[in-house]
């Protein structure tokens, strides 16, 4: 198996974006080494020292893919016996003669605490915590967006992706066993805000599946259970008009980006 390199003096998020995109378009697996915060020359000069031994252990050269703004720590690792890839390199020098003005590199600027939304990110992320699984019904009104769905549909992990990543504000609401009756309403609490509501869906084996591992046995996750919950929360989607999504095979980001996509919500970070 082919070893890959994130490498940077910096988080290493942006190398590993940027090389896990790139890898992503090849069906063979890689063994995935992230190196962050490599300051110093010393430090450089240990990265250089693993990856000639993980070149020697594999037989393959590994790749390596680095950001690095420190002029000395760079030459060091671009050294190295891998195939090395320096995205700043090819993106930055032509942008400098399309916008007519030279970079100026500084570390830590894209993911630290001095990045301009990070403050916005992290009161998201408070507030998604705080409005988590219907907990917090009366802050409905600060909310970019609120997700609603059956329990264990992905809204959840979905709120908190859209707060960390994006600085969008979202609360989530669970349709319960509780909420079905002979047919399931919108309740008062969302109906004030039903232009924030976006509503998620799974497919009901999937659904079973996933909460046999939380409460194998139960009626909760029978599959009887599962189809008639989502079969109302569905029919409730099409009667209220409320945009809707099934998750079943879209990763977190993926279900971010296409509930951005749809309801037109404006990214807080860039």
């Amino acid at each position: 198996m082919r070893t890959a390199y994130y490498i940077s003096d910096g988080t290493a998020i942006t190398a590993e974006v940027f090389g896990h995109a790139l890898l992503s378009l090849f069906t063979i697996e890689f063994k995935h080494i992230t190196i962050p915060f490599v300051e110093t020359t010393e430090e450089a000069i240990e990265v250089v020292r693993k990856i000639s031994e993980s070149f020697q252990d594999d037989d393959q050269r590994p790749l390596v893919f680095y950001t690095i703004v420190n002029i000395e720590v760079r030459k060091i690792v671009s050294k190295s016996v891998g195939i090395n890839y320096n995205f700043l390199d090819q993106f930055v020098a032509p942008l400098e003669k399309v916008l007519g003005v030279p970079s100026k590199p500084e570390k830590h600027r894209t993911h630290s605490i001095h990045e301009k939304t990070y403050d916005i990110r992290i009161e998201a992320v408070n507030y998604a915590l705080a409005n988590d699984d219907g907990s917090n019904l009366k802050d409905y009104h600060e909310a970019d967006i609120i997700l609603v769905g059956v329990s264990r549909s992905g809204k959840t992990p979905t709120s908190l992706y859209l707060a960390l990543q994006y600085g969008i504000k979202a609360a989530n609401y669970p349709f319960t066993e509780d909420d079905m009756g002979d047919i399931l309403r919108l309740p008062a609490s969302l109906r004030r805000f039903k232009d924030k509501l976006f509503g998620l869906t799974i497919q009901a084996d999937r659904l079973h599946q996933i909460r046999s591992e939380r409460r194998a046995n139960s009626k909760y996750a029978s599959l009887k259970q599962c189809r008639m919950e989502l079969r109302e929360v569905e029919n409730l989607y099409r009667k209220e008009k409320i945009p809707f999504l099934n998750s079943t095979r879209f990763s977190i980001e993926e279900i971010s980006a296409k509930i951005l996509a749809t309801t037109g919500l404006q990214r807080k970070k860039y």
